[in-house]
This record gives C-alpha cells, sequence and structure tokens, in this order.
C-alpha cells in the first residue's frame, strides 16, 4: 500500500473529492493505530459531514472499520441474524426479539450499545438484571450463542476499534449526525459480530433521532446499500416514535414489562407487534419462510406458548442472572408519583422527547458519559395516542428517588401531553414502511 499523508486525503474530501478504498483504509488504519490526529480525524469528519460521501466511499469506510478489529466467524446448524434500532423512547424490542428469534430458528449475537441522549440502551436493561454479565469473555459469548440461541452483551473493545474513536471525536466535533458516519458505525459493529442478515428498526417521529419521514429515508436507504454493498441480506422496518413504545420508560420497568409480555401475563399491542413484525422480517431475511406472514405465524406462535420466555430465562442464567428470573424480585423506586390529566378528552398529542429527557433527569440516563444509571427510576403506565381519558386520570406514573425529583419530573411532563375533545387528525401508522435492496434498485430504475 502506498504511503498516504493524512492531510492530502483530508483535502480531497473538503474539495467534495472521492477517496477509494485503498486511501479509506489507510485512513482507518491511522485512527486504530494512533497516528491520525485528533484534530486531523476532526477534519476528516467535517468534510465527511459537508460533502458526503458515495456509495462506494461509505462501503469502504464500513469494511476498514470492521477489519479494525475482530471479526466474529460461526459455525452454527442456522443463521445468524439481528436487530438494529436506531433508538427511541420505551424501545424495550431486544430484550423480547432476541429470545424470540432464537425459539424460531435463528441464531442472534446482539452487541448492543449504553442509552444515548434520550433514548434508552439495551446494554443498561439487561444490566439491571441482578448478576447479569454484560461483558463476558469472548469464550462464554459464544458458548452462550451456541447453547441458547442468543446473546445480549456489550460491544468489546476489539470489535471495530476504529468505529470507536472515531465516534468519540465526532461526538465533540458537531459531526454526529452526517448519514455516511452513522452508516458505517453501525454496520461496521454489527457486521463484525459475523452477520448473514440484519434487521433495522428505524424510528420516526417526535422522540426519534430522525423526526422527519425524509430523514429516515435517507438513512434507510444509506444503511440498506451500503449493508448489501458489504454483503450483508438487510431489510428496514420503518417504526412510529410519537409515542413511547413499551409504556413504560426506564432500564428496570422496561425489563419488568418485558417479562410481563413474555410470560403472558401482560399484552401491549403496540411492543408486542413491533417485536413480532421485526422477527418476520428476520425471518424472511434469512430466508427461512416466503412470506412476512408465514413469519408472523411462526413468531407468534412461539411468543404465546411460552417458548421465547423459556429462551429469555436460560439466556439470563447462563450469562449469570437469577436462575428464576421470571420470579425475581426487583428493587422498586422509594418514591411514585403520577401525573393527573388536567381535563377529560382524548390524548391527542405526546412530546416523547420530553419524556425521554424525562428518565434521564430522573437519574434514569446519562449526562455525561461516566454517569451511574439509578435502574429504579423512570416511567410507567404511560398513556397512549387516542385513549380517553378523564379529569385527574394519570396520564403516566413517575418513579423517582425522592420526592423532590418527582415533584420536578411532573412540572417538567405536565405540558408533554395535550389532551383535546376529539382526534383531530389520524394517528400515524405503526409501520409507515419498509425498504429492501429490491426496493432501491427499483427506484433507481
Amino acid at each position: 500500500m502506498p504511503k498516504f499523508l493524512p492531510q492530502e486525503l483530508i483535502a480531497i474530501k473538503r474539495d467534495g473529492g472521492v477517496l477509494d478504498a485503498e486511501q479509506i483504509a489507510a485512513l482507518v488504519g491511522a485512527l486504530s493505530d494512533g497516528s491520525l490526529a485528533d484534530a486531523q480525524a476532526g477534519a476528516f469528519a467535517m468534510a465527511v459531514f459537508l460533502n458526503g460521501m458515495q456509495r462506494e466511499e461509505a462501503v469502504a469506510l464500513t469494511l476498514a472499520m470492521r477489519a479494525s478489529g475482530r471479526v466474529l466467524d460461526w459455525d452454527l446448524p442456522g443463521p445468524v441474524v439481528d436487530k438494529h434500532s436506531t433508538g427511541g423512547v420505551g424501545d424495550t424490542v431486544s430484550l423480547i426479539l432476541a429470545p424470540l428469534a432464537a425459539s424460531v430458528g435463528l441464531f442472534v449475537p446482539m452487541i448492543s450499545g449504553r442509552g444515548l441522549g434520550h433514548t434508552g440502551g439495551t446494554l443498561d436493561k439487561m444490566a439491571s438484571i441482578p448478576g447479569y454479565n454484560v461483558h463476558p469473555s469472548p469464550e462464554q459469548f459464544a458458548r452462550t450463542v451456541q447453547e441458547v440461541g442468543c446473546a445480549i452483551i456489550g460491544q468489546t473493545a476489539d470489535l471495530a476499534p476504529a468505529d470507536g474513536r472515531l465516534y468519540a471525536i465526532r461526538d465533540i466535533s458537531s459531526t454526529v449526525e452526517s448519514v455516511p458516519l452513522i452508516t458505517a458505525s453501525i454496520l461496521s459493529k454489527k457486521l463484525a459480530a459475523g452477520l448473514d442478515a440484519l434487521v433495522m428498526d428505524v424510528k420516526v417521529g417526535n422522540g426519534a433521532f430522525m423526526k422527519s419521514s425524509d430523514d429516515a429515508m435517507a438513512l434507510a436507504q444509506s444503511l440498506v446499500s451500503v449493508a448489501e454493498g458489504a454483503g450483508c441480506t438487510t431489510r428496514v422496518l420503518f417504526t412510529d416514535m410519537n409515542q413511547t413504545l413499551a409504556q413504560s420508560a426506564g432500564t428496570m420497568l422496561e425489563v419488568k414489562e418485558a417479562l410481563a409480555l413474555l410470560s403472558g401475563q401482560q399484552v401491549n399491542s403496540r411492543l408486542r407487534k413491533v417485536t413480532i413484525e421485526l422477527v418476520a422480517d428476520m425471518l424472511l431475511a434469512a430466508g427461512l419462510v416466503e412470506t412476512l406472514e408465514a413469519g408472523r405465524r411462526r413468531a407468534t406462535a412461539k411468543l404465546d406458548d411460552g417458548s421465547a420466555a423459556e429462551v429469555f430465562a436460560r439466556l439470563v442464567a447462563a450469562l449469570g442472572g437469577p436462575t428464576a428470573v421470571f420470579s425475581t424480585q426487583f428493587e422498586e423506586a422509594p418514591v411514585q408519583l403520577a401525573l393527573p390529566s388536567p381535563s377529560a378528552g382524548v390524548v391527542s398529542q405526546i412530546d416523547t422527547f420530553t419524556l425521554g429527557m424525562s428518565v434521564v433527569a430522573l437519574g434514569g440516563g446519562r449526562r455525561r458519559p461516566d454517569d451511574a444509571i439509578d435502574s429504579r427510576v423512570g416511567l410507567s403506565e404511560v398513556v397512549t395516542l387516542g385513549q380517553s381519558i378523564q379529569a385527574g386520570d394519570p396520564l403516566l406514573v413517575v418513579h423517582a428517588a425522592d420526592d423532590a425529583a418527582a415533584a420536578e419530573a411532573v412540572a417538567r411532563l405536565t405540558p408533554a401531553f395535550t389532551i383535546r375533545p376529539s382526534l383531530e387528525a389520524p394517528l400515524a401508522p405503526l409501520f409507515p414502511g419498509r425498504l429492501t435492496a429490491q426496493d432501491i434498485a427499483a427506484q433507481d430504475g
């Protein structure tokens, strides 16, 4: 490989040029070994933010970051498939989806992240289960996937380490929102997990990172196009995030809701429908069914007959958690305070972003990367859009560490709900659409 000067490659992107795969590999190599200065990495990120990347560049960046560390190689009697969500409030899907997907014949090595901004992280939720080890040894991770069918763990330092450094620099250089960099960041980690197929849950709405349908579509097209270019079959399901997905938000509260849904004690229609739909997409992407409807039937049957619950219990026990997780008594927050509706009517709008930030303010999320999370706090029994309500009825219940925090949360949350005599417009569909490589090809044609 010829010797490239970083400043020369940065200048190419600054001036709107195109880098080839060899040049991008050189930049990523310099990111990994530390020879690329932080200032240079920030300049490169800003050049990409301002000028974008062609598909071939984004594919090369993704593959180079994947190759910067260990790439898992599985020898399993079934397809290796995962799901990634762009993040939402009360997005408890992964806790149900991983064991459900395993119960229908897929293998799911789910390497998840901590909470980001106003959205909760799957890793934080699993870490709230007493004893559960979110950072097992590579051997224990592999053994759990082989024997249980799934494992939910945190990213290890040897998987796509170049992305870890670049992400930290993007965070402080105002370049997080770059679609090519988001794409490479997500896919480099997922592809390092050795996947045969991937399903993306792209959230749209006021509680999502991508609040407009146009922004969500741009990200989805990039993810599908680049993933397919990197050799991984990928499908996108768009899901609505104009309200919480689960009826709770907060690590332990979401774990308890997931356990209730898995065991059949509680049916949250939105959470259940999204989980089943994503597993159907996973089955279709893996070639185990010929239609989405066949996938839905298979997933529904395994959720209803307790198979997914059994897998979840085995997963938790395999990674150090309680052997009887469904009967575990979780510690509750000391203060629980209902937020009363100021009037009677119909819940017509919810500021979901404010709900997510309220969980952070309660201590259920991070203001700084090194903040500890109070797993007890959060929101539960959140009303849904279109729900009829009487004055004084609870819009949600705040779970707080003390009275002052609870009162502050109620004050913050009161303006987040709009109650009107009736709905003035139809509710957004739960599934605004899908996107596949075939759809992109048809659009291009």
